[in-house]
């Protein structure tokens, strides 16, 4: 029996710059270049003193002015296109080209983090039934032990000695036998009966039905608007209480939006819209947890197009990061206004309309961000449980969008039709997109390393883009293959191999003759 790994702080990707670099070569070392000169330095084993030589000296302003190693800057803008980057010239430090290459690194390593699925389904009424079905685990350790992390994140502060109910939540999140949490959770709530963590868990957990993790979130609801109550009241006496009322507002926060959830899966989705604006009218700080696509998904539910429109306009921002909710949830509001008519066959008679256009681009945007989703959506490959967690732009995240998002395709006459007509020309578009996107970033070229590690062995993870080799390639390969085994059937067999090319002769002479 283990506990799941503690969350460990992300470091800055950037690197920093020494405080007392300055935009000019230092006069000691400018000294020292022009003269030929050498510097002592110590050295290990109490040898005395080294000399450093020009190119050492050089490289040290080097790296105090522009924060990286002039060898490696040269190395890496040398190397990249013979490893497949993209071609370019040496850039300078701190020119136009150089910073664009540092913000779309940034962008890329944004675009890789693994965020968690805000529409995650219940393990024991959901997960676990899937188990009982097929005996094949939905989650993986890695996805698992990335949740026990935000449990900690978010559910945990540095108060819990305080109160020995808290004390033992902070050992159950950690803890990997699923019956050691539950039995940890019902000992918080003999410490207190009025512990939301511990409904928390067992709603995730111990229900084995969507009825039943109701009851016990609303058990949660009851305990966790008290204990938030009591924390408003003394959240100016200490920091510690500020980290405490900041716990729980995110267990407060986390109940009700599960509360939302479960009353969607049970039909009450008016309720489940409701409880969703709600929270996100009174935490608007906490944006990042994604709650409007959850509410994207019931309005779509509901048909309320309007709505959801207005929510798209919101949130669908330049400013704001993306997501396939997003970007296909715009694309069917476009192509629900052309899609009932359309016909490939008309439209190229014809020509594309101003709004068949405009679907069109949509369409080709959302496929950019996120090309695996078209082929769950036109049941080309089939589906799996969404992990609990997704990487954005990646296979996990198409998983997750057409688990939830493909009956409202079906839903609207045509649309499924329009978008298998028009998906696969945005590859035109974007022929090389691991180096140049057309709206977007170039696609991060670690999606299928990270979507190994989140989604089950049994399913074929999407690589995008397909590594295929041309026809030369097989080709050659199978020429200089041919080649060499005939070469070793000669030096075996060389009589047999003599009376084999004699007949193969007289054959293309016959054949030549006849011709």
């Amino acid at each position: 029996m283990g506990n799941w790994g503690h969350r460990e702080a992300e470091e800055s990707p950037s690197r920093r710059k020494h405080p007392d670099c300055g935009e000019r070569m230092p006069t000691q070392a400018k000294k020292l270049l022009s003269s030929g000169g050498t510097v002592g330095v110590p050295t290990a084993a109490g040898l005395g003193p080294r000399s450093l030589s020009r190119e050492e000296i050089f490289e040290w302003w080097y790296f105090h002015k522009h924060g990286t190693s002039f060898i490696e800057q040269v190395s890496v803008s040398h190397l990249r296109p013979l490893m497949g980057g993209t071609e370019g010239s040496i850039s300078e430090p701190g020119s136009p080209s150089s910073s664009r290459e540092s913000e779309t690194s940034r962008q890329n390593l944004s675009e890789c983090k693994v965020w968690r699925n805000p529409l995650n389904l219940f393990r024991g009424a959901e997960y676990r039934r899937y188990t009982w079905v097929t005996g094949k685990e939905p989650l993986t350790y890695y996805d698992m032990n990335l949740s026990a992390q935000d449990h900690q994140t978010f559910f945990t502060c540095d108060t819990d000695f305080l109160r020995p109910s808290d004390t033992v939540m902070q050992k159950a999140w950690r803890e990997r036998n699923p019956p050691a949490r539950i039995k940890a959770a019902y000992q918080a709530l003999e410490l207190n009966n009025d512990c939301a963590t511990a409904y928390v868990l067992l709603a995730e957990e111990e229900a084995t039905t969507i009825v039943d993790a109701e009851r016990l979130f609303k058990q949660a609801l009851k305990a966790g608007e008290t204990i938030y109550r009591r924390s408003q009241q003394c959240q100016h006496q200490s920091p510690q209480h500020e980290a405490q009322l900041r716990r729980d507002t995110n267990v407060l926060v986390y109940i009700k939006r599960r509360l939302a959830m479960c009353a969607r899966k049970l039909g009450r989705i008016r309720e489940a819209v409701k409880i969703m604006r709600d929270l996100m009218k009174e935490f608007p700080p906490l944006t990042m947890l994604n709650i409007h696509e959850n509410l994207l998904e019931s309005l779509l539910e509901l048909q309320a197009y309007a709505d959801v429109q207005a929510v798209l306009a919101k949130y669908d921002d330049i400013s704001l990061p993306k997501s396939a909710a997003i970007c296909y949830t715009a694309a069917l509001l476009k192509t629900r206004t052309v899609s009932d008519k359309f016909s490939p066959e008309t439209a190229s008679r014809r020509g594309l309309s101003t709004a068949e256009i405009n679907a069109v681009e949509a369409i080709h945007r959302a496929v950019e961000f996120n090309p695996h989703v078209p082929k769950y959506l036109l049941e080309m490959k089939s589906l799996i449980l969404p992990p609990e967690h997704i990487l954005k732009r990646g296979d996990s995240e198409a998983i997750a969008y057409a688990f939830f998002h493909l009956q409202h395709w079906k839903r609207i006459e045509g649309a499924l039709n329009l978008l298998q007509c028009t998906w696969e020309g945005t590859f035109r578009m974007i022929p090389y997109p691991l180096e140049k996107g057309h709206l977007f970033y170039p696609y991060p070229s670690c999606t299928e390393t990270a979507d190994r590690e989140l989604l089950p062995p049994f399913h074929h993870v999407s690589v995008y883009p397909k590594k295929e080799l041309p026809f030369f390639i097989h080709f050659t390969a199978g020429l200089c293959s041919s080649t060499a085994m005939i070469a070793l059937l000669t030096h075996q067999f060389p009589e047999i191999m003599g009376v084999f090319a004699k007949a193969v002769s007289m054959i293309s002479r016959t054949c030549a003759e006849y011709l």
